[in-house]
């Protein structure tokens, strides 16, 4: 797992580079769960970092709580952020039932870098917080030669971190953004629907 603390103190983040692409296709994603609910509820930002797409949920109506390992990139997101979210140094892996139940997972990159056991933890983490008809929201990169440097998941490892979900869809991403060798990396969107 890639050392995060470490690479935002050095102030090296180039995942943020890809913010404005990914920010466009979360918000046509965002719009699309709007038209097939009533009504947005709770959602969960997991491994918000800086929360470059924390406030990508709220402006679409969601009651946002956003969750990252490293404590100065919540303290940034809170900082910057929308102050109606609730933001909390938390792990993706242990996530606590103290936080509720949610309608909403967004995962931006965060899966991906994690290992099988780790992965299988978020997948049962997520699930326990979710309503039934809940949605989970993951971008992730997919598996490639530069694997060990800018991490990735393939489908399958995707869909055996959920078992409970109903895969909905998948769609490649934009690699508008990404220099090498992230632009090679083949990301996907995943879309989840628990039953």
């Amino acid at each position: 797992m890639t050392d995060y603390a470490r690479m935002y103190r050095l102030g090296f983040t180039p995942w943020e580079r890809y913010g404005p692409a990914a920010g466009a296709q979360l918000r046509s994603r965002l719009r699309r769960e709007a038209e097939e609910r009533d009504s947005p509820g709770r959602a969960l930002d997991i491994g918000c970092g800086r929360g470059q797409f924390t406030s990508a949920l709220v402006d679409h109506g969601w009651e946002t709580t956003a969750v990252d390992l490293v404590p100065a990139a919540v303290e940034a997101a809170r900082r910057k952020g929308p102050a109606e979210v609730t933001y909390l140094v938390g792990d993706a892996t242990d996530l606590s039932c103290d936080l509720g139940t949610f309608d909403l997972f967004l995962d931006i990159g965060c899966f991906q870098g994690l290992d099988e056991s780790q992965r299988a933890a978020e997948g049962r983490g997520v699930t326990a917080l979710a309503n039934p008809g809940a949605t989970l929201l993951m971008l992730a990169f997919g598996p490639s030669i530069y694997r060990r440097m800018v991490e990735g998941v393939s489908r399958a490892e995707v869909e055996a971190g959920f078992p409970e979900w109903e895969l909905v869809d998948v769609e490649k991403a934009s690699t508008e953004g990404l220099g090498r060798p992230m632009n090679r990396t083949d990301p996907r969107w995943y879309r989840f629907r628990r039953p």
